[in-house]
């Protein structure tokens, strides 16, 4: 399993290298070991979801308030247009994102890091997808921001068919100012990748 950084600093990629015979494949999804050498605490996971998505769903953009979740988001089964956007104060990339098409067939994950929003678009028919999350849920944290906020401009592969009620109804970043501020997550600085 190699893992490499983004720009936006903290987002990292991990790429196993999937065993393929004629029954299929055989791939590690997670390894402790490298977690570390990325500076990830692999023991600090408290909770592992999955969400299952129709073609073209669009799930967040989601973030937590005050110091935040991270997490290790990969698509277990189909693929997904995975977006990160960088809402730490005082990050260099404050307000930028970034995509990561997650693969069934190549099971690459990316890591979140707290103080990062974070959101999908299913690809496939269905997809599903896996997260391994730090902290407990806490509703009273959570914030979504509207998909097609127009500061933000993401380029959804697909046209939107589904949504949930709160995804749909959320503001774009710039009625937000309130809420973000009470984001509390820093850049921490990460190990160097090898190659």
């Amino acid at each position: 399993m190699r893992w490499s950084t983004t720009r936006i600093p903290g987002v990292l990629e991990f790429t196993p290298t999937p065993h393929v015979d004629d029954r299929g494949f055989f791939s590690r999804t997670f390894d402790a070991d490298v977690a570390r050498e990325a500076g990830i605490d692999p023991d600090g996971f408290v909770q592992d979801s999955m969400s299952r998505s129709r073609q073209a769903v669009v799930r967040g953009l989601h973030v937590r308030l005050g110091e935040g979740e991270s997490k290790l988001v990969r698509c277990s089964s189909g693929r997904v247009f995975d977006v990160v956007v960088d809402l730490r104060p005082g990050s260099p990339t404050h307000r930028e994102w970034i995509s990561v098409v997650l693969d069934g067939d190549q099971q690459n994950s990316v890591y979140v890091p707290a103080g990062c929003a974070h959101g999908f678009q299913a690809l496939t028919e269905p997809a599903d997808t896996a997260y391994r999350i730090d902290r407990r849920h806490d509703p009273h944290d959570d914030l979504t921001i509207a998909h097609d906020d127009p500061e933000l401009a993401v380029p959804w592969p697909l046209p939107v068919s589904a949504m949930s009620e709160s995804d749909a109804g959320a503001l774009p970043l710039a009625q937000l100012s309130a809420a973000l501020g009470s984001i509390t997550a820093r850049v921490r600085p990460s190990a160097q990748p090898t190659v």
